[in-house]
């Protein structure tokens, strides 16, 4: 892991940009350490998205817990996936016209979690090595489907905060069943782009004894800031 740049925000927070093998990453730490982790999933790149990681992340810290994403595979400045765009655009249209998406789902999802869980295990290989990074560990976000892979073949996550804003495989039903650590699903009632029922039938999968689903009205990017702190709750429990 290679810390490219630092900067210390007014809240005390210390952000560093890094590269590992070649993926770039962002850790904000707190003032105090050595500290709990969060893994933040994001569905884009990290200059994009870089406000709202930052404010989940400060969010994160104001509750002593350090916070860490990398860019996916595809996403940002990483090199594009041909097929992974025609995916993309096949499954627009496919929503436009209203037709059937589970193959195209398929096409863009699977191969993008064959890339992205192994990242981010090698990536919390290295963050857990760092002194001011104890452990426990969660994970926060989205992809969802990355989140689902990621909570049954890693150990070190005992708890995670998925967001059920984008479309899941119907082949990964199996592995959310197996899925045990504790969950807190945050869906949005009226999200545009994603299947409302597919979101259910997954919350109603997971094995989890103890999942919670959290829905509130609104779009995709409506989600209310009480939902943030109810999330944050649910890390306190289980990490701290």
């Amino acid at each position: 892991m290679h810390f490219t740049s630092e900067q210390h925000l007014d809240d005390g927070v210390l952000e560093r940009e890094f590269t590992l093998d070649g993926i770039p990453g962002i850790l904000w730490t707190p003032p105090s350490s050595p500290a709990p982790l969060i893994l933040l999933g994001h569905p884009g790149g990290l200059r994009k998205m870089h406000p709202r990681l930052a404010g989940r992340a400060r969010h994160s810290a104001a509750n002593g817990f350090a916070a860490a994403t990398i860019e996916l595979p595809g996403s940002g400045d990483r090199v594009r996936s041909a097929a992974a765009e025609q995916a993309r655009d096949d499954l627009h249209r496919a929503m436009a016209a209203g037709e059937p998406l589970d193959e195209i789902v398929d096409r863009l999802i699977l191969p993008l979690v064959e890339k992205a869980v192994p990242e981010w295990q090698t990536t919390l290989d290295a963050l857990l090595s760092l002194p001011d990074i104890s452990g426990p560990v969660g994970f926060s976000g989205g992809v969802i489907a990355i989140g689902i892979r990621l909570a049954l073949v890693e150990p070190r996550i005992e708890a995670a905060g998925l967001f059920a804003g984008s479309f899941v495989p119907r082949a990964m039903f199996d592995q959310a069943r197996q899925i045990t650590i504790p969950l807190h699903v945050l869906l949005q009632w009226d999200d545009e782009g994603n299947d409302r029922q597919l979101a259910l039938d997954l919350f109603d999968a997971f094995g989890s004894q103890e999942k919670t689903l959290y829905a509130s009205m609104g779009g995709h990017t409506g989600v209310p800031n009480f939902a943030g702190d109810d999330a944050a709750r649910f890390f306190v429990r289980h990490l701290k």
